[in-house]
């Protein structure tokens, strides 16, 4: 029988109002398991739970809370190769990228269990004389977290671990079509000595969980990471009802190559972000803004490096590039194929769907070439493995169309100038800005985010997540 997976609440298991499964985007006919659909009467029990929890978590002792996160973060490190093995079966990341999501997950947890212990105000003299003045953080309270399909561990794991670090209480609602890594970290929370209410899963369909939760009376804050509408739409209910509200939204992230950049490194990194996870990364470049002079034997390498990526079943050997996620992300990526194509866009490689020995969501990679900034397929976020290669005249002509975007994520720069490499960090209205690196490679003890319609509200990740999950207190003493 197919194993079922129930919704974590006050720390029992309860089953859902039903059950839906959980799908190898590889191999449709592996059933992972069937994971419950809460309702929103569950979701109001689990506020409830985390409400009442809440007085004793944010007072907690510091040490509790350290070895608490120490041991959750110690358990995925230990079982990252089974859980980076499920990673792949549910979402169709490569088995090495799913073990080293989950890597990236302990080691969250582990930085958070230290910062249990880091916390730190300020002690400042008043301008009345025998007045003292000390300012403090505090927890928010009860927070939402609403979590997306592209990476089921890792970005619960930056939301919860600090949640829970500086004395929050939490309720999770991970994406519909990848429960099974959140159910397993849930699983692991439920074992770490955290107290009944402090953390909760309420697995379902966004339109029933992910509004009750925006929406419900009990909940201080909401952490998102989603689509731009979505988002929107989020940020809107919580002014409306006076929630702190932080938003991950995408991008549309450029990647500028200059005629002095080494070429094999280019068009590694290049290859790298815009089609490793499947091209499905808010930081994936989708727009390669190549000067002309080294545009024609970018486009050619970039032919012959896409040649040799291999695309199959994400838990197969040598597997570069696994399925998408789901067939109505597929066929979105498709439509874009053919929206390319009509715009006037040269398709210079791949955008077929393939047909490989086990019935999955696979296609090939495509890149354009040809292609001019005005065009949809450069100014919408496709999400997947498609990417297009724009000419431009220059460095300036460059930096302007990186630019000229309604996101602002990421962006990177391939060139051996310090000078332009230089002006192009403090010139670029992105987030995180890479420099002869990869636009999808980040770490987790520094700021995640970006600017303009990519992200809202305070960063994610390392010391700067205190201003999300923290709010600040100012007190006097008269000596």
């Amino acid at each position: 029988m197919t194993q079922r997976h129930d919704n974590l609440i006050n720390g029992e298991w309860l089953a859902g109002t039903g059950y839906a499964p959980n799908l190898n985007p590889s191999n449709l006919a592996d059933v992972i398991g069937e994971y419950a659909q809460g309702d929103a009467a569950q979701l109001d029990a689990a506020v409830r739970a985390a409400r009442a929890a809440f007085p004793a978590w944010a007072t907690s002792g510091i040490q509790a809370r350290f070895d608490a996160l120490d041991k959750i973060g110690s358990e995925i490190l230990a079982r990252k190769e089974e859980l980076g093995t499920l990673l792949a079966r549910e979402e169709g990341k490569t088995r090495a990228e799913g073990i080293g999501e989950a890597a990236r997950a302990g080691a969250i947890f582990k930085f958070f269990a230290g910062e249990c212990l880091r916390g730190a105000g300020e002690t400042l003299p008043s301008v009345r004389p025998g007045i003292g003045v000390e300012i403090t953080r505090e927890p928010v309270g009860v927070v939402g977290l609403i979590t997306p399909w592209n990476f089921p561990i890792a970005i619960p794991a930056w939301k919860i671990a600090p949640a829970l670090a500086y004395g929050n209480c939490v309720v999770l609602k991970p994406a519909d079509l990848v429960p099974g890594c959140a159910w397993a970290l849930a699983e692991i929370i439920s074992r770490s000595g955290i107290p009944a209410g402090v953390f909760n899963l309420v697995m379902g369909r966004g339109s029933v969980i992910g509004d009750a939760l925006v929406n419900h009376p009990g909940i201080d804050a909401i952490s998102f990471t989603g689509s731009q509408g979505v988002g929107a739409r989020i940020a809107a209910a919580c002014a409306q009802n006076l929630k702190k509200v932080q938003l991950e939204m995408g991008g549309k992230n450029p990647q500028v190559v200059l005629d002095d950049a080494d070429l094999a490194q280019a068009v590694e990194l290049s290859v790298q972000s815009a089609f490793y996870s499947t091209g499905q990364r808010c930081t994936a470049s989708s727009r390669l803004i190549v000067t002309e002079g080294i545009y024609p034997k970018f486009v050619a390498a970039m032919q012959e490096r896409m040649a040799k990526i291999r695309v199959g079943d994400a838990l197969a050997q040598g597997t570069d590039i696994g399925p998408v996620a789901s067939l109505s992300q597929l066929e979105q990526d498709l439509s874009y194929i053919e929206i390319g194509q009509g715009e006037g866009a040269l398709l210079a490689a791949g955008g077929e769907r393939l047909k490989l020995a086990t019935d999955g969501y696979y296609m090939t990679p495509a890149l354009f070439s040809e292609s001019s900034q005005d065009m949809r397929i450069n100014r919408e976020e496709i999400f997947g493995p498609v990417a297009s290669i724009i000419r431009v005249k220059d460095y300036e002509a460059a930096l302007a169309c990186a630019n000229d975007t309604p996101f602002g994520l990421s962006a990177g720069i391939a060139t051996s100038s310090l000078k332009y490499a230089t002006h192009f960090k403090r010139h670029s209205q992105a987030g995180m800005v890479m420099v002869n690196l990869p636009t999808a490679g980040v770490d987790y003890h520094v700021p995640f985010g970006g600017r303009k319609g990519s992200s809202y509200g305070p960063r994610e990740q390392g010391r700067y997540a205190q201003e999300f999950f923290t709010t600040v207190k100012t007190a006097y003493t008269l000596a």
